[in-house]
């Protein structure tokens, strides 16, 4: 059931994008019971989820799309039909330990603070990478010539996943220029850009809330989030629009030419990882094969146009 705020207690709703996630989504709602009001907006999912949500949990507002509008168009409606003041992002395919919602709103009851978000942990209990420094050039170089996997510790060479660095530091919260989408607690001072179908919407949204205040990483509050449940598409898709998004965010928000050289990083970390790839065929072909098919599919993915088809889903 939906909880009743304590007198005084600023509410907190949930707002949970779905698509074809059915049993994890049912397993999401049953972990938010400290929550004043949960929102569903599904994104014309095929296997019976918004069925499943009307029938068994009735005194949740439900709205489901025709079509799939996409990760931040769709949480959009959600923070448009939300009465709380405080809305907390969450994955379909994530869940609340218990006291995750209470550290949230406990947090966020310092007015310096616009949006943080919980330690998201996979099912076996390992940490996942959820809070960044902010994306620059730099940051997509290191990632696209892999020195931030040979070099994970280095700050200089790794430096924009800060998750790990931060918790070795101590139990925080700590101040970060983002958060993942994937468990985000904010007010309702900004909105996602729809241009953003999914990937980098959620590092474009938390460039924008730094200028209303604090973005806080909360270890405290603990998720378990099930990395890539609700993934559609095939693994160079989602690469695909994953480079584009950042392409996107270059542009918006420091110019053409940054968008170019962002373009061109991309593009030759995927020459990078292809021609390793096509080195590994010579002794382990078998292996190699399906990566270099998919590698030289981000290479030579269209500079317009989806990345995606339509009905795909973060």
């Amino acid at each position: 059931m939906v909880g009743t705020p304590e007198s005084g207690q600023v509410r907190l709703g949930v707002v949970i994008v779905s698509y074809n996630t059915k049993d994890h989504l049912r397993a999401c709602l049953e972990s938010l019971g400290e929550a004043d009001e949960i929102i569903v907006v599904d994104n014309a999912s095929r296997d019976g989820s918004p069925e499943m949500v009307a029938a068994d949990f009735p005194h949740i507002r439900l709205i489901a799309n025709a079509k799939n509008r996409g990760f931040g168009a769709a949480n959009n409606q959600g923070l448009d039909a939300m009465t709380s003041e405080l809305v907390l992002l969450l994955n379909s395919d994530a869940t609340a330990t218990p006291g995750a919602l209470g550290v949230l709103r406990e947090v966020m009851s310092d007015p310096s603070v616009v949006a943080c978000g919980g330690q998201l942990q996979f099912p076996d209990g390992r940490v996942q990478a959820s809070c960044c420094a902010p994306l620059t050039l730099w940051a997509v170089a290191c990632e696209q010539f892999l020195f931030e996997k040979l070099f994970p510790r280095s700050k200089f060479l790794s430096p924009y996943w800060l998750t790990h660095r931060l918790l070795a530091q101590g139990p925080g919260p700590h101040e970060v220029a983002q958060v993942m989408g994937a468990c985000l607690c904010l007010r309702r001072v900004e909105r996602f850009d729809e241009r953003f179908f999914l990937y980098c919407e959620d590092t474009e949204l938390c460039h924008r809330l730094q200028r209303h205040g604090k973005i806080l990483y909360v270890p405290g509050a603990v998720f378990t989030h099930a990395l890539g449940a609700s993934s559609a598409g095939t693994r160079w898709q989602a690469v695909a629009r994953y480079n584009r998004g950042k392409e996107l965010y270059f542009k918006l928000h420091h110019g053409a030419f940054a968008a170019l050289v962002c373009w061109k990083l991309n593009r030759e970390g995927a020459l990078l990882r292809l021609l390793g790839y096509l080195g590994l065929c010579l002794v382990r072909p078998r292996r190699a094969w399906p990566h270099v098919q998919m590698w030289a599919k981000v290479l030579c993915a269209p500079v317009k146009g989806p990345a995606l088809p339509p009905d795909a889903q973060p």
